[in-house]
């Protein structure tokens, strides 16, 4: 909102956008504050965005919504009207996207990370991450760290907060990414239960968050390779992957650094160095071995 002769009110249209994500590097329970808490480390995936444009009004109360089936937005967009104190009162929201839904891309986590950005735009505001992160919780109750897009944190996903900023962004990442389920129908993430991870599970962890500090520190993209690999196995006892003893092999097969998977999500990846001379040939390969396991649906990005 700004000011326009003699003081009237002129209210702008505030816009923004999110990138989705490809599941996460590594997902569990860390020691935080002498407690246990939930966390995660987010892989960001530039293939997909979702941007929400947001028209105030002076005369409406509440949301219209182009797509009343976005509830997350919609609730996204109410909370943060009433952390600006409610101006402006109310207005139209749309939003456009290009992330399939239920797979582990961060559908609504994208919608509601846009959504929260045009609405402080168009209240002449910019929320800090930390305020973005805490409306988006209050709106979805979980959701991955995209409101951190230049920075790797250890996220607390129910809770908005991050436990650890490791300093920087990911290393540059080649991602050749695939799907798990069956006809790529995705995950029904509404219905996923919190896994419940075992002492054995909760004592890796620690070790693992310590090789993720090191590996962004020194940009080694085998040591983060090996943390999603293991993270991968853990998951498996929670949100199985079909096949992922074969998955392994392909990765091992055609020298991946790793194999990453989305903890509620069917998507998974393996994670390549984008500086090898040889990547076309390696991805190629896997692409061949993935559809001999009959995984056709493939795509690949690289991460900045």
């Amino acid at each position: 909102m700004s000011t326009g002769p003699a003081g009237t009110a002129v209210r702008i249209r505030g816009a923004h956008h999110s990138v989705g994500h490809h599941g996460e590097i590594l997902q569990g329970v860390f020691e935080s504050d002498g407690r246990l808490r939930r966390a995660l480390i987010t892989l960001p995936c530039p293939l997909y965005e979702s941007h929400a444009v947001f028209e105030p009004s002076d005369t409406a109360t509440g949301i219209v919504m182009r797509d009343p089936w976005r509830t997350k937005a919609r609730r996204a967009a109410e909370l943060t009207l009433r952390s600006l104190g409610g101006v402006p009162a109310g207005g139209t929201l749309s939003l456009t996207s290009n992330i399939p839904p239920s797979r582990g891309f961060g559908s609504s986590t994208a919608d509601v990370v846009a959504t929260i950005g045009a609405v402080y735009e168009a209240a002449g505001r910019r929320p800090s991450p930390a305020q973005y992160a805490a409306l988006a919780v209050a709106a979805e109750t979980a959701s991955d760290a995209l409101m951190y897009p230049h920075r790797t944190v250890l996220f607390a996903h129910r809770e908005g907060e991050v436990i650890e900023d490791m300093g920087g962004p990911l290393m540059p990442l080649a991602v050749l990414g695939f799907g798990t389920s069956a006809d790529s129908l995705g995950t029904d993430t509404l219905t996923l239960p919190p896994a419940r991870y075992s002492v054995w599970e909760i004592e890796a962890f620690r070790p693992l968050l310590g090789t993720v500090r090191r590996a962004i520190r020194t940009g080694d993209v085998a040591l983060l390779g090996r943390v999603a690999t293991a993270s991968a196995k853990i998951n498996q006892r929670h949100l199985p992957v079909p096949g992922l003893t074969d998955l392994l092999r392909v990765s091992e097969a055609v020298g991946a650094a790793g194999l990453q998977v989305a903890h509620s999500g069917d998507v998974a990846g393996l994670l390549f160095d984008p500086a090898l001379p040889d990547l076309a040939a390696r991805t190629d390969g896997a692409r061949r071995r993935l559809a001999a396991l009959g995984i056709d649906d493939t795509w690949h990005f690289t991460t900045t």
